[in-house]
């Protein structure tokens, strides 16, 4: 089980995102895409994201989702997957 969250310094959508999952205790991989290239170019062109946050989420069944924009109800989807171990 692993979340990345893949945002920019002043986006309040991405700043509220990773607050939800620090609120409840979750850890996550943070990617800054204003200075890693690389990450950028998986997300524009791998994954097809055009705005941030992106957040790419392995559930505990390792089924993986990813979605941006801020979505509290996906958020909380991973957040009660990971407290539970259950699949989504």
């Amino acid at each position: 089980m692993a979340i990345t969250v893949y945002s920019t310094e002043f986006c309040t959508q991405c700043r509220m995102t990773k607050h939800i999952l620090e609120r409840d205790g979750i850890v996550y991989t943070h990617v800054d895409l204003s200075s890693d290239l690389d990450a950028y170019r998986f997300v524009t062109r791998e994954l097809g994201h055009s705005s941030a946050p992106v957040v790419f989420a392995v559930f505990p069944d390792e089924h993986v989702e990813h979605w941006s924009g801020l979505q509290p109800q996906r958020l909380e989807k991973y957040i009660e997957a990971t407290k539970t171990g259950a699949a989504a």
